[in-house]
C-alpha cells in the first residue's frame, strides 16, 4: 500500500522517500562506473579515455529520457494528489507510448551521428577516437531500454513507490559487473565489451520494471487501446518535461564543450577528468535524490492545494542537503587517493585528479543549498525556471573555461574551477526565483473530489 505525501512531517517523508531513490541512482551510475573501473584496470588508458569521452554524449540521451519522464511523473503525481484517477491512468499510458517511441528514435540517431560527433564536436584525438565511436554506437543499442525504465520508474515514484526501481537496478548492476568482468577481463573485448554488458543490464532493469508495474498496480495495467499519442496529454507532458529536458541537455552540451577543452590538454588529463567526473556524480547523488523526492512531494501537495506545506518541505530539504553534503565532502577529502586508485590511474593523471576533486568539494557546498529547490519548481510545473538557471550556470562554466585558462592563476585548472563560478550563478538565480514565488501558480492540476482508486494491492489512502 502506497500513501500520499500530503500529511505528516515533511522532512521525514522526504528523507524516507529519497533513500531508495538515492540507492537507485547509485546503482544506475554503477553501469558507467563499473565500465570505467574494469576498462581502466583490464584494458588500456586509451580505452578508459574513450569510455569517459562517450559519457558526455550518453548524458544527452539520458537527459531526454529523464526530462520527459519527469514531466509525466509531475502530471501523474498532481493528478494523484488531486484525486483525479482517470486522468492519471490516461496520462501514464500516453507517457509510456511516447517514451518508448523516443527510445527507438534515439537509438537510430545516436548510431548515425556517433562518428562525426566524436571527430568534429568533441575533437577526440586519433589515438582513441575509433574506440570511442565503437563504444558509443553499441551503447546506443540499449537506449530503448533506458527510456523504458525511466518512464516506469517515474510513474512509480509519482504514486509514492520509490523502492521498486532500486531492486530492479540492484539485480541489473550485479549482472553488469559480472558481464563487464567476463567481456573485458576474460574475453579481452575492451570498451566494446563494456558497452554490451551495459546494454544487457539495462534491458533486464527495463523488463523487470514493466512486469512489476503491471502486476502490482491495477491502475497501470494498460491495454493495447490505451497506447495512443494523445496530443493534449503530450502537450501537458511537454510543458513540464521539455524545460527539464532542455535544462539537462544544456548541461550536457556545456559538458561537451568543457570535455573538448579537457581533451586539448592530452590523454592524461582526459583520463583524469573521466575519473574526477565519476567521483563528482557519486557526490551529487544525494542532492539529486532529494531533488527528485521533493518534486514528488511538491507535485502531490500542489495538487492538494497545500502551498505552505510545500515551502516547509523545501526548507527542511535544504537542511538535509547541507548535512549530507558536509559528510560527503569530508569523506572525499580523507579518502581521495583511495577513490582515485580504484580506477587504475597513476602518475600525472592521478595528480590532476587530486586537484580536481578538492575543487569539487568546494563547488558542492554551493550547489547543495540551491539544487533541491529545482524539485520545488519541477513539482509545481515551473520547469523553465530550472532551464534558465542551467543555461546561466553552464554559460558561466563554458565562458570561464575558455577565457580564464589564459590567466596564470588558473591555466588548465579552470576545467575544475569553472564549477565554482557556475554554481555561484546558479545559487543566486535560483533563490531569487524561489523568493519571488511565481512558481506557486504554475500547477496544471487542481484538486477535485474523486473516488479512491486501487493503485496497489490495497486502496490508496491519504
Amino acid at each position: 500500500m502506497e500513501k500520499k505525501m500530503t500529511e505528516g512531517t515533511p522532512w521525514k517523508q522526504i528523507l524516507v522517500f529519497s533513500l531508495p531513490v538515492f540507492v537507485g541512482l547509485l546503482l544506475q551510475q554503477l553501469y558507467n562506473t563499473v565500465d570505467t573501473i574494469v576498462v581502466g584496470n583490464f584494458a588500456s588508458e586509451a580505452a578508459l579515455s574513450a569510455v569517459g569521452t562517450s559519457g558526455t554524449l550518453t548524458f544527452l540521451f539520458l537527459a531526454i529520457a529523464n526530462g520527459f519522464s519527469a514531466g509525466a511523473g509531475v502530471l501523474t503525481s498532481q493528478y494523484f494528489g488531486a484525486g483525479r484517477n482517470d486522468e492519471m491512468r490516461k496520462t501514464a499510458a500516453v507517457s509510456v507510448t511516447l517514451l518508448m517511441l523516443m527510445g527507438v528514435i534515439a537509438t537510430v540517431f545516436g548510431i548515425a551521428v556517433s562518428s562525426p560527433t566524436m571527430k568534429y564536436l568533441l575533437a577526440v584525438p586519433d589515438g582513441f577516437r575509433d574506440i570511442a565511436v565503437t563504444y558509443f554506437s553499441i551503447y546506443c543499442l540499449g537506449l530503448i531500454f533506458q527510456f523504458g525504465y525511466n518512464i516506469v520508474a517515474s510513474l512509480l515514484r509519482s504514486v509514492g513507490d520509490s523502492k521498486a526501481s532500486m531492486y530492479f537496478l540492484l539485480i541489473a548492476s550485479v549482472v553488469n559487473i559480472g558481464l563487464d568482468l567476463l567481456f573485458v577481463a576474460v574475453f579481452k573485448m575492451g570498451a566494446a565489451g563494456a558497452a554490451i554488458a551495459t546494454d544487457i543490464s539495462q534491458a533486464l532493469s527495463c523488463i523487470a520494471a514493466f512486469v512489476y508495474m503491471y502486476r502490482k498496480f491495477p491502475a497501470f495495467r494498460f491495454e493495447r487501446k490505451d497506447f495512443k499519442l494523445d496530443k493534449a496529454i503530450i502537450g501537458q507532458i511537454a510543458r513540464v518535461g521539455f524545460p527539464v529536458t532542455l535544462q539537462q541537455m544544456i548541461a550536457g552540451l556545456g559538458i561537451v564543450f568543457i570535455q573538448r577543452a579537457v581533451n586539448g590538454y592530452g590523454q592524461a588529463m582526459t583520463a583524469s577528468f573521466t575519473v574526477g567526473s565519476r567521483i563528482e556524480m557519486y557526490a551529487q547523488m544525494p542532492l539529486n535524490a532529494f531533488y527528485m523526492a521533493l518534486a514528488t512531494f511538491v507535485g502531490q501537495n500542489i495538487g492538494a492545494g497545500k502551498i505552505d506545506r510545500v515551502k516547509k518541505g523545501a526548507m527542511q530539504t535544504i537542511m538535509l542537503s547541507l548535512i549530507v553534503t558536509a559528510v560527503i565532502a569530508v569523506g572525499i577529502l580523507i579518502f581521495a587517493d583511495q577513490l582515485i586508485g580504484l580506477f587504475g590511474v597513476s602518475g600525472q593523471a592521478m595528480e590532476y585528479c587530486r586537484e580536481h576533486i578538492r575543487v569539487t568539494v568546494l563547488a558542492f557546498v554551493l550547489q547543495c543549498v540551491y539544487l533541491p529547490l529545482f524539485g520545488v519548481f519541477q513539482g509545481a510545473g515551473d520547469g523553465f525556471a530550472i532551464t534558465r538557471t542551467a543555461a546561466v550556470a553552464l554559460g558561466i562554466r563554458v565562458l570561464t573555461t575558455y577565457t580564464l585558462c589564459y590567466l596564470p592563476i588558473f591555466g588548465y585548472r579552470i576545467v575544475w574551477w569553472n564549477m565554482v563560478f557556475g554554481f555561484t550563478g546558479g545559487f543566486i538565480i535560483t533563490w531569487i526565483h524561489y523568493l519571488r514565488g511565481t512558481w506557486q501558480h504554475k500547477g496544471i492540476v487542481q484538486k477535485k473530489e474523486a473516488a479512491p482508486m486501487k493503485l496497489g494491492t490495497a486502496e490508496m489512502e491519504a
